[in-house]
Parts: C-alpha cells; structure tokens; sequence
C-alpha cells in the first residue's frame, strides 16, 4: 500500500504517518483529605496557578476550619468536591499537575 507524502517518503501498510506528536503525559499529585469532615469552602479554580503552600480549599471538622494547600506550584487540574459535600479521611479532593 503506497501513501505518499509531502516529503515522498512511503509508509508500510497497516502503519500510519502521524501529523503531530501525541499529548506528553503532565504529572499530577492527587490530595487527599488527612480527616473526615465537610467542604466549607473552595478556594481555587480549576485551571488556576498555584503556589506551593497556597490554600485550594477549607474542610471544617469539629467546628474547626482546616486549610488544604498545595504541595508544590502547579495548575489546578480538577477538584473533585463540592462546598458542603461530607468527606472522608483518605478522600481525593484535588488534583494539581506540575
């Protein structure tokens, strides 16, 4: 099977000529909540920059509000949550790809 192209070239049949690179993989650190409790507040905005330490949302617990920051500086890739939604310890809450 012939396929012709810009530069002449012939590729195999069954195989194919790709246009453009595929999409490299972005690493993601997943968060997890330390404790059970409720989302009192969302911080951050999915497609938000954020520093390392930078508070994304606030669960409260025992009428305590508990900041969760981000580990490192990234881009805020998904939040999981929703305000007043009951959590759980272990629970993923958001997601930043570095």
């Amino acid at each position: 099977m012939d396929h012709s192209a810009a530069d002449g070239g012939r590729v195999a049949a069954g195989m194919r000529r790709h246009t453009r690179n595929p999409r490299t993989p972005v690493p993601e650190i997943e968060i997890a909540s330390d404790i059970n409790g409720r989302v009192w507040k969302i911080e951050a905005a999915v497609g938000a920059a954020v520093a390392a330490g930078e508070t994304l949302l606030i669960l409260e617990s025992m009428k305590m509000e508990i900041p969760v920051e981000a580990p490192q500086a990234g881009r805020v890739a998904r939040i999981l949550v929703a305000e007043g939604a009951d959590i759980v310890e272990g629970q993923v809450l958001a997601v930043v790809e570095t």
